[in-house]
């Protein structure tokens, strides 16, 4: 049974930094691609980062790039996601995804998701 267990979410000001972790659990975590997403209220699920296997190839959505850092350890089965500079709009659940082999653009291209964790920045 696959698994994964967001953690690192809180409340945090405006210009501050916060590291999401999200564990997986339940297959080869290596051979997956691995992705973050995030969901404000009343807004649609929006993509944020996203990681390949060996994670040597990485991808950001626009509001993010150039703040958010996305890695992975793989002898821990576990991917990160560093985000700096945090504005306001930033708040939202953020969810880990797992798998798939469509768009790591799109919802539809992951299989697996996590629970996500709430971030909320203060302005």
């Amino acid at each position: 049974q696959v698994q994964l267990v967001e953690s690192g979410g809180g409340l945090v000001q405006a210009g501050g930094s916060l590291k999401l972790s999200c564990a997986a659990s339940g297959r080869a975590f290596s051979g997956d691609r691995m992705g973050w997403f995030r969901q404000a209220p009343g807004k649609e699920r929006e993509f944020v980062a996203a990681v390949s296997g060996s994670g040597s190839s990485t991808s950001y959505g626009t509001s993010v790039k150039g703040r958010f850092t996305i890695s992975r350890d793989n002898a821990k089965n576990t991917v990160y996601l560093q985000m700096n500079s945090l504005k306001p709009e930033d708040t939202a659940v953020y969810y880990c995804a797992r798998g798939g082999s469509y768009s790591v653009y799109l919802v539809s291209g992951y299989i697996y998701w996590g629970q996500g964790t709430q971030v909320t920045v203060s302005s």
